[in-house]
């Protein structure tokens, strides 16, 4: 299984490697010198923060195109036509405080902290379904007003169940062979973080939280055995779900065909719409600010089905571009976290990777519903979809990698931390 693991993570952040250099990982902005001498080097990974910027900088664009029309809309009559745009800035702001903060803090202090962030994360997860705390929306109740913005407790249970993964992988290393002893406690823990989520509901996030905690049990080392019978018995747990819940039901049957009279209308409306703005777009795009379809016809255009707009405006290359952005991001959060553990820093290194799951599936989740290859779920494009919570998580998150990234230079150059 171990095996398996290394050759998964050795695609996902497999790079060239330089003759004779110790490790199997090349750090980017390196270079060895035949007698040993000191090597310059970046104290962060540049690269993977200019994608960021990038992604953050388009989602902006997109958010402000995508919104700019809904004030004519009745239901948002009172907002300014830059409502939308001037809030997710307000939470770019933020959200760049907080991870410029968070990258100040050392990875070995985010492992002590990580049971108590899950604590924290179960409080809020519970704290958001109690009347007069929790704020409801279309039947949901997912968010806890805190006046600059809305807080989404499901957010912070992604991260905080990533550090409390890796955590417990670390501490259950040496018997990471029993199932009871290594994997039920954390089957366990997540499945209560479920039962929370689906409450509210959000399926959506309950999907992110399982792929990544079963990610970090795979690259941790689990037995291949009760990782598949895991895999197995969430497989079921969903299906389940779906089979039992009507319209769950009805929202696979309109995938199935979103075209169907009985669907246009109503749980595949999203969906046909989506694929209308994106065929619209056909190779080039109609231009920025040219779409159409944010014009009311496809709701949420500014949160989940950003993709869809940008497919319109920016045509299969925008998109093609959009899915080249993520998974070059993936593959070097995949490959920042391979080092780590080559440095034998495990705890550092199933972290960065676990990110890595987070972004590249719910992208991959995201994409492919505006798509129309996945049912439609509620979920953002991580870095440029509207949401405050949101964007604050993964620039969080993506700090903590980057810090991640730093030590391991650090130990790379002779260095501590």
């Amino acid at each position: 299984m171990n095996t398996l693991a290394q050759r998964f993570t050795g695609w996902l952040g497999g790079m060239a490697r330089p003759a004779g250099d110790a490790l199997p990982v090349r750090l980017g902005g390196m270079r060895g010198t035949a007698g040993g001498a000191p090597v310059r080097m970046s104290g962060f990974d540049q690269a993977l923060v200019w994608v960021t910027v990038a992604l953050l900088v388009w989602g902006l664009v997109m958010v402000y195109s995508a919104s700019i029309a809904m004030p004519d809309n009745p239901k948002f009559a009172r907002y300014a036509h830059t409502h939308f745009l001037t809030r997710h800035m307000l939470s770019l702001v933020v959200a760049f405080v907080a991870a410029l903060i968070a990258f100040q803090v050392p990875v070995e202090t985010w492992e002590k902290l990580a049971p108590w962030l899950f604590v924290i994360s179960l409080v809020l997860l519970i704290a958001v379904l109690i009347p007069g705390i929790g704020k409801g929306v279309n039947g949901a109740r997912r968010w806890i007003a805190l006046g600059i913005m809305n807080f989404q407790p499901s957010e912070l249970a992604k991260f905080a169940v990533l550090l409390y993964a890796a955590d417990y992988m670390v501490r259950k290393m040496d018997v990471k062979e029993r199932f009871f002893r290594a994997v039920l406690p954390m089957g366990v823990a997540v499945a209560v973080v479920g039962l929370l989520l689906l409450a509210e509901p959000d399926m959506g996030a309950f999907m992110v939280i399982a792929v990544i905690a079963m990610g970090i049990l795979f690259l941790g080392g689990v037995n291949a055995r009760m990782f598949f019978l895991i895999a197995t018995v969430l497989v079921v747990a969903f299906s389940m779900m779906i089979a039992f819940s009507e319209w769950r039901r009805e929202r696979i049957f309109a995938y199935l065909n979103p075209w169907d009279e009985k669907h246009t209308l109503g749980k595949g409306y999203q969906l046909s719409h989506s694929l209308i703005a994106i065929g619209r777009g056909e190779i080039f795009g109609v231009g920025l600010g040219g779409s159409v379809e944010k014009l009311h016809w496809l709701p949420e255009a500014h949160t989940d089905f950003l993709l869809a707009v940008i497919g319109e405006e920016f045509g299969l290359i925008g998109v093609l571009t959009v899915i080249g952005l993520f998974l070059w991001m993936t593959r070097r959060i995949m490959h920042i976290g391979r080092q780590a553990i080559a440095l034998d820093r495990v705890f550092a290194g199933l972290v960065a990777q676990g990110v890595g799951i987070w972004m590249g599936f719910q992208a991959f989740i995201n994409m492919g519903v505006n798509l129309g290859a996945l049912p439609t779920k509620g979920l953002t494009l991580p870095l440029m979809s509207y949401g405050g919570s949101a964007i604050l998580m993964n620039l969080v998150a993506l700090a903590v990698v980057l810090r991640i990234d730093y030590e391991n230079r650090q130990l790379m150059h002779g260095g501590r931390v």
